[in-house]
């Protein structure tokens, strides 16, 4: 019999309330969300939701290497193929339905713990980046790397890289840039730093709260326990090292701009990976990045996901998107054939186009969040 790939178990608390946990168990993809997973954590957890014994929920990822490495990519763009670019039901499926179990984490109400270790990386920030409580460990790295695949930092990144210190979401957008522990801190996209072989001490520790029916003092609880066994952490933040240097090279009014400012910085180690990346990177999404956080930036959380989920459509009709999953991920050649060769090639009437969808009957997939 298969394993499932999304593991439920429940732990009875002292008080007699309940914490549910789940956790993602397709530990040979790196926990990486297919369509399927997707539907089963959202099921679980409106089910949770609506149960007044489920007092907190916790978020983890089975295996040491990774908490979750992003969405099922290949089949997205099998899909892309198949359709020609065109109408894409399974797309239009995967992306809205993710989105939308995102918005739910956002908007749970009760607490969300995510144990965010190993790695985090796309669909996985946006599982964590709704957690009111998450934590990092030291084998954590997180990134948005979309910009090498021709995608753009979705899964409310449009939220949650604009909530950033300082310019670092803009900055970990157009580079993908990998954060460690102390930089995920640092940039507020975590909260607390436990050691990995602290996951039994916690659970024992949440299992013997007070817990009670009102939500805010349930947080509040929550809060002050992982306060208490939070550490810091071994290394130092090269985030927060550098921000400075950071913050003046993305304040500028186009990633043209931006990318001249990161060619003539000072010789960095630090900066050589980044530097490469938003060089060889896909010029359109470099556009698509810049845009989605100035337009998402005074948006309301329902907004943004339904804004991305029209720039994820749009990228499925393009051909950046499909070409940059064949050349990584299917013939791994990496040598992207991007449709634009620059950045100063982009047109801004192609740009404008990401941002619009028009929906059969005007009916948009995530217009009752």
């Amino acid at each position: 019999m298969e394993e499932s790939q999304i593991l439920t178990e429940e732990f009875v608390c002292a008080s007699g309330k309940v914490i549910g946990h789940l956790c993602l168990n397709a530990k040979e993809t790196l926990n990486a969300l297919t369509l399927e997973m997707i539907d089963q954590l959202a099921s679980v957890l409106v089910r949770w939701q609506a149960d007044e014994n489920i007092v907190c929920v916790i978020l983890s990822g089975s295996g040491e290497k990774a908490f979750c490495a992003g969405g099922d990519i290949k089949k997205l763009y099998h899909s892309i193929i198949d359709n020609d670019h065109g109408p894409n039901t399974y797309a239009t499926n995967f992306f809205s339905r993710e989105y939308r179990l995102d918005y739910l984490i956002h908007t749970f109400g009760k607490p969300v713990i995510c144990w965010g270790g190993g790695i985090v990386m796309g669909g996985g920030m946006g599982l964590i980046a709704g957690a009111s409580h998450r934590i990092v460990t030291e084998n954590t790295t997180m990134a948005m790397p979309e910009i090498s695949i021709g995608l753009f930092p979705d899964v409310g990144g449009s939220w949650f890289l604009n909530r950033m210190t300082g310019h670092l979401g803009l900055f970990a957008g157009l580079t993908g840039i990998r954060m460690k522990a102390a930089d995920t801190l640092f940039a507020r996209l975590a909260d607390y730093y436990l050691d990995s072989g602290q996951w039994n001490s916690l659970v024992e520790s949440l299992v013997k709260l007070a817990w009670g029916d009102d939500q805010k003092t349930n947080h509040q609880m929550v809060s002050v326990l992982l306060q208490s066994l939070s550490q810091q952490p071994d290394t130092t933040s090269l985030l927060e090292s550098n921000h400075e240097l950071i913050n003046q090279m993305m304040d500028e009014k186009s990633p043209v701009d931006i990318l001249d400012n990161v060619r003539r910085a000072p010789e960095h180690a630090w900066l050589i990976r980044p530097k490469q990346t938003l060089e060889q990177g896909c010029p359109v999404t470099a556009w698509l990045i810049y845009e989605q956080l100035r337009r998402g930036k005074e948006m309301l959380l329902a907004d943004v996901f339904r804004m991305e989920l029209n720039m994820a459509i749009q990228c499925t009709r393009h051909r950046d998107l499909a070409e940059g999953v064949r050349a990584l991920l299917i013939d791994r050649t990496k040598d992207p054939a991007w449709s634009h060769s620059a950045m100063t090639e982009v047109p801004m009437a192609l740009i404008d186009e990401y941002f619009i969808m028009k929906w059969p009957e005007n009916r948009h997939p995530l217009a009752d969040l």
